[in-house]
């Protein structure tokens, strides 16, 4: 009984001891860092997109989209390329809050040498995990301008307010220079790519990509309050090309283009209807509207303004067709100066009075001269076909009794006549039927 105590025993210490040597020889397992390592298409790769030219709708569909795919495929960093003057305060929101909430850290970089990040611009710099400026580039002035025209003080102060608090908490969340970003807003401050630096606005300045990912190596990160560091230095880089929609959009997405599509469309169609069978100004004014339609779907439109442009071609259209002693022309060229200007509310678009006062006075030209001359010519008597014959004389070649034969210039007609007409004397012709001619003595129509 002993010994099989024993012998159980050292069965046991053998199996723990084999079991020991196994756990030594089996390989680590993989720390929680790798466990956690992303996999995707973009695995170990950072994804690049330009902002460049004005912010609009578009751009913050091409940076929404380019966030999306970077978390979708696993990239290990976003860069944004910076180049803007500014642009639309509702794009730019929506291009913040995409970039707080981003689950893949960006890298905001203002590049080339040159380009500048100004008012909305200064709001995505700073809301990148990582801001960094090229040397030769510059920073700020984000103070609220409504493009459109003054604003009152009260408009004035709350948009400015408003601005202001938004800088300061984007400031807040990626550790930045609070106080500066409320003076870019308040006093449209600006700082070179050096000053930014000194002043806590961005991290660094860097020259290149290369020189980006080299710096920004090793820095941290925050999300949901946890603290992540960044390994991107050295890693290869897939740049985002902008689609044919999105290039096609955002060279019809400037208001001046849009406003000028729209008025060219609605200037070829009514003067096909005007003049239907010449075909060309209803083919290009067709394609001009849906163009200028598809350029006002990616801007923010004030239907007013729409329905007051109309209203003025309208005005300008009755004005050909109704002696109203240019009162209908009056309230035309107000309606469409009125509807030009509140077309494209907000910030951050500018309809030019140049392009305003061009396509006024074009307009009216085009309504009261030129429409205003082809139904002049519609109401001309008709010189050609039957009616055209209608009112013309003709000399009797063979005697009416009442049927004979007329001459009209070098062709001979069968004619009828209600009386006898000898053969020499003029006859006007009254009516035609079929190839037969209705003709009286020229000395009866006068009579």
């Amino acid at each position: 009984m002993r010994r099989a105590r024993l012998t159980g025993a050292g069965l046991a210490a053998l199996l723990v001891l084999a079991t020991g040597l196994a756990a030594a020889k089996a390989p680590a397992r993989p720390r929680a860092k790798a466990a956690v390592e992303a996999r995707g298409p973009g695995a170990g790769r950072i994804l690049i997109v330009r902002v460049e030219g004005a912010i609009q709708p578009m751009t913050a569909e091409a940076v929404s989209g380019a966030v999306d795919r970077a978390e979708a495929q696993g990239y290990r960093a976003l860069v944004l390329e910076i180049d803007t003057p500014g642009g639309l305060e509702s794009s730019m929101r929506q291009m913040v809050k995409r970039m707080l909430a981003s689950r893949v850290p960006i890298l905001a970089w203002v590049m080339p040498g040159g380009a500048r990040a100004a008012s909305a611009g200064v709001f995505v710099t700073m809301a990148g995990d990582i801001a960094a400026m090229a040397p030769g580039t510059n920073i700020g002035a984000a103070t609220p301008v409504n493009l459109q025209g003054g604003m009152d003080s009260t408009l004035a102060r709350k948009a400015t307010s408003d601005a202001a608090a938004f800088a300061r908490t984007v400031a807040d969340q990626r550790n930045r220079n609070r106080e500066w970003a409320e003076r870019a807003v308040r006093e449209a401050v600006a700082a070179s790519e050096r000053e930014a630096v000194d002043l806590g606005v961005v991290d660094f300045v860097a020259s290149s990509l290369e020189d980006l990912l080299d710096q920004a190596d090793g820095m941290t990160w925050t999300r949901d309050g946890v603290e992540r560091t960044l390994e991107v230095k050295g890693l290869p880089a897939d740049r985002i090309e902008p689609s044919l929609r999105q290039r096609v959009l955002g060279a019809l997405a400037d208001p001046n283009i849009a406003y000028l599509l729209m008025m060219l469309g609605f200037y070829g169609l009514l003067f096909e209807l005007q003049n239907p069978g010449v075909v060309l100004p209803g083919v290009v004014g067709g394609i001009c509207l849906i163009l200028a339609f598809l350029a006002l779907s990616a801007l923010p439109v004030n239907y007013a303004g729409v329905a007051l442009i109309i209203l003025a071609i309208a005005f300008f259209l009755a004005e050909v067709k109704v002696a109203s002693h240019g009162v209908l022309a009056t309230g035309g060229i107000v309606a469409l100066v009125l509807g030009s200007l509140i077309l494209f509310p907000g910030q951050g678009l500018r309809l030019s009075w140049a392009i305003i006062g061009g396509a006024t006075a074009a307009t009216a030209v085009f309504f009261l001269f030129i429409v205003g001359k082809g139904l002049g010519a519609q109401r001309r008597k008709v010189t050609t076909g039957r009616q055209g014959l209608v009112g013309m004389r003709a000399v009797v070649v063979e005697r009416l009794a009442p049927a004979g034969r007329v001459r009209i210039g070098d062709e001979m007609w069968n004619a009828v006549s209600d009386a006898a007409v000898d053969a020499g004397r003029e006859v006007i012709i009254t009516g035609v039927d079929g190839l037969t001619l209705r003709v009286r003595a020229a000395k009866e129509a006068q009579s």
